[in-house]
């Protein structure tokens, strides 16, 4: 069979209090739909149609890469109305798999399970049993145990209020089934919509039995409907992300305080993860890396033996085998660093290739910039590569010595083993192995003399509340309207 995967995404939100239509907000920096998205896409022979309404053209300008057909929804008048809107592109031969964009953590597994119960003869209903099952629609069996119904919260009875198995709204069944059940919806109930959940007593009645199964845990079912619920599911899938890495050989200092927004597509052993790090988009890290408390790292290549101190940031970066990065430092997209490089301290790389064995430890922006190998580069140096409209790149060569607070001004070479002078301003390019500088002349001036505060002055050189000029005037100070100008 092949299935035809409905996602009901219409819904405006109103709950979340926001001008971002609801399944648009993100889990792990991915938004909500996107979750339900990437999930379905993993099983066989399947076609997608997502029914969207409330925000349309951002939700399809923000998700435009998904292999979707689009069904706008332009009156939001309930479930059923939803999946009406697909029926014309429902096939008598499909298994039909009804999710929710809102709802982000169903796993892979709940959902075969469900579509391996449907047949000819049988509907497949997700349930699942809650403490506190208030606001869901109730399952009603009767006293063989089987789904007879599903009574919606508000048209509920007193008794029916205290069943605890309540409907997920996630259901698959034949397509020839659903499209004559969607043909008899009614809007006949206290909201004045059209329930998906009727089609539960309409199958009752063609003969059609429910199967019901149900998800390993309750949050792989819940939906967002607030900022709450939100950040609720947020801690549960990071807590999952936490666990998987534990399982392979990570060490996290506190899984609890630990985010992957994205994937690590290669993982070495021995990692160790301080508190608050942040790992994003696509990632890989070798083994016997350690990285430090608050640091954030996203889209990067990350090679063996590599410490990365606290408090650091790193994205789009290769960072190559035995380097040692921060604490304070970021190293900007297309940073190219090979082994054993040093980057201290509120240093920033950006668009720059670092090679092996250089040294770049404090307070220093390297930019459009090659660095060769067993380079040292003082603290305050800059590559001046901008000037206003263009950019250009600084050379510099293998073993080069670079004083501190030098400014580069670019495009410059500096040559092979060659020393720059702390202080310098280098416009042109400096020879191999040889010491360029330049500063101004220093001067010691004779006779000069540090100015003296007097007691009748205060630190704007003014005369002291309760001290007249005179006063001034007697310790030796000239003064005008008050304000001492300069010593006798």
């Amino acid at each position: 069979m092949k299935i035809k995967t409905i996602i009901l995404a219409a819904g405006k939100g109103t709950r979340m209090r926001s001008e971002l239509p609801k399944i648009l907000h993100k889990i792990a920096n991915k938004p909500l739909l996107k979750h339900v998205y990437d999930m379905s896409r993993q099983l066989e022979d399947n076609s997608i149609k997502i029914v969207y309404g409330h925000g349309a053209e951002l939700v399809r300008e923000t998700l435009s890469d998904l292999d979707v057909v689009w069904i706008e929804q332009k009156e939001q008048l309930g479930t059923g109305h939803a999946v009406q809107q697909v029926s014309d592109l429902i096939s008598d031969t499909d298994d039909v798999l009804i999710l929710y964009g809102d709802v982000p953590l169903l796993k892979l597994s709940s959902v075969k399970q469900l579509i391996s119960n449907v047949n000819d003869q049988a509907l497949a209903l997700l349930t699942v049993n809650l403490e506190n099952s208030t606001g869901y629609g109730r399952i009603v069996r009767n006293e063989m145990g089987q789904v007879i119904r599903i009574v919606e919260e508000k048209d509920a009875n007193d008794l029916e209020k205290l069943i605890n198995e309540v409907n997920t709204g996630i259901m698959a069944m034949p397509g020839n089934k659903l499209k004559k059940w969607l043909s008899q919806l009614n809007n006949s109930n206290a909201q004045g919509e059209y329930y998906l959940t009727d089609i539960i007593e309409m199958a009752v009645t063609d003969g059609v039995t429910i199967v019901t199964s149900q998800p390993e845990t309750v949050d792989e079912v819940l939906g967002v409907n607030n900022r709450i619920q939100l950040s609720h599911l947020e801690r549960v899938y990071q807590q999952e992300q936490a666990s998987k890495l534990m399982e392979q050989g990570v060490t996290l200092r506190d899984p609890a305080r630990f985010d992957l927004r994205g994937s690590i597509e290669m993982l070495g052993q021995d990692i160790e993860i301080d508190v608050n790090v942040i790992l994003e988009g696509s990632n890989s890290i070798g083994s016997n890396v350690k990285i430090g408390a608050n640091t954030h790292i996203k889209n990067s290549i990350i090679g063996d033996n590599v410490e990365i101190l606290d408090l650091c940031v790193i994205e789009n970066a290769v960072i190559g085998n035995g380097s040692r990065i921060g604490p304070y430092a970021r190293l900007r997209p297309e940073s190219v660093l090979a082994e054993d490089v040093h980057i201290g301290n509120f240093v920033e790389i950006k668009k720059s290739s670092v090679a092996a064995g250089s040294k770049i430890n404090h307070l220093s922006y390297i930019g459009d910039t090659t660095v060769g190998s067993k380079v040292n580069i003082g603290a305050g140096t800059i590559t001046c590569n901008y000037d206003g409209v263009n950019k250009f790149r600084t050379i510099i060569e293998d073993g080069a010595f670079i004083g501190s607070d030098t400014q580069l001004i670019a495009p410059v070479t500096v040559g092979k083993n060659a020393t720059i002078g702390a202080g310098s301003t280098i416009t042109r390019d400096t020879p191999e192995d040889q010491l360029t500088l330049s500063r101004a002349k220093q001067t010691t001036i004779d006779g000069w003399q540090r100015p003296i505060k007097h007691d009748c002055m205060d630190a704007g050189g003014r005369a002291v509340s309760g001290t007249s000029a005179d006063d001034c005037m007697d310790a030796g100070v000239r003064t005008m309207s008050g304000t001492i100008v300069e010593e006798k």
